[in-house]
């Protein structure tokens, strides 16, 4: 006995149980028990932020635009950008010299790359701040000969100063490694078509190369200067009025520790969502031309597509 064969279905029919408009979407079980942990626990954490009186929230509106705080902050963002700004700079010699022909550069270069990312910035800073017990005159002169001009270092080495020596010089050595990534990250064919242009070695650099290492180095660059900016709460160990040490000096007198913390933590956030903003639009300026279509460019291109007969 022969089994009968299906009956074939019109050809419409067909395309129309293929059709993924009439498709329904699957069941996922888990991200709605996950939505409803995750809603639960911020509700609760929301919940204890407002209800718990020992938080004192009063206390924050009193003090989070008190002069000392905005004096203190302003601190932190003066060490944030010049110590950034002086690493950047230095780091990126650091990198040209480490990536060139001259072995000796190569060799200093990695050294202070060694020194300084191999010893906590808290020891440095401690270390410029107390430089005058090792030199107590900074002196310019001939090598090995007698001196032209001299300081006394204390005067010289202020704390501001050994700060910005501290967060600078630890920030180059990272910032070194970041800057090598980038640049090593450019096809090495662009400097030749630079230089077949009539390019100099360092308009190529300018023109061409760090242009392009930016996309690389803009993410890690980022997040260097947002721990810059938290880093700069070490600073209060040698006697620097920054944020975290005003909050200090204030809640040393009220009493006042975990308000006054809450005045430090949501200027910190104020400042790193403001820099996180400032990143993004870099990234995205440097980042043009080389990152996926945009979704009206894609759209648009599917309906032409589909346009087609």
């Amino acid at each position: 006995m022969s089994t009968p064969s299906p009956t074939p279905q019109p050809p419409d029919q067909a395309h129309a149980l293929d059709d993924v408009a009439l498709a329904r979407p699957r069941r996922r079980v888990g991200q709605w028990v996950m939505n409803v942990i995750v809603f639960v626990i911020g509700a609760q954490a929301l919940h204890f932020l407002i209800t718990n009186p020992r938080f004192e929230w009063e206390v924050v509106r009193e003090f989070i635009f008190a002069p000392a705080v905005l004096q203190g902050l302003g601190v932190s963002v003066v060490l944030t950008a010049v110590g950034m700004s002086l690493g950047t700079v230095l780091g990126t010699v650091l990198a040209l010299m480490r990536l060139g022909r001259f072995a000796t550069a190569r060799a200093v270069a990695g050294f202070y790359v060694w020194l300084f990312r191999g010893t906590p910035v808290l020891i440095q800073l401690l270390f410029w701040y107390n430089l005058a017990y090792l030199v107590p005159r900074i002196s310019l002169g001939v090598p090995f000969g007698p001196e032209l001009i001299s300081w006394d270092t204390n005067d010289l080495i202020t704390p501001f100063i050994a700060a910005v020596l501290g967060l600078a010089l630890n920030e180059a050595a990272y910032m070194a490694e970041i800057m090598r990534s980038g640049i090593q990250s450019v096809d090495a064919g662009q400097q030749d078509a630079a230089r077949a242009l009539g390019f100099t070695p360092w308009r190529a650099f300018w023109r061409i190369v760090f242009p392009q290492a930016m996309r690389t180095v803009l993410p890690p660059a980022g997040s260097q200067v947002i721990g810059m900016l938290k880093g700069t709460s070490l600073v209060s160990v040698i006697a620097m009025t920054d944020l975290l040490f005003s909050v200090q000096t204030i809640y040393n007198r009220n009493f006042k520790v975990v308000p006054l913390l809450l005045v430090a933590v949501c200027w910190y956030l104020a400042v790193f969502t403001v820099l996180t903003l400032l990143q993004r639009r870099l990234e995205s300026h440097f980042g043009r031309g080389h990152g996926a279509a945009p979704a009206k460019d894609v759209e648009a291109e599917v309906a032409v597509k589909g346009a087609r007969p």
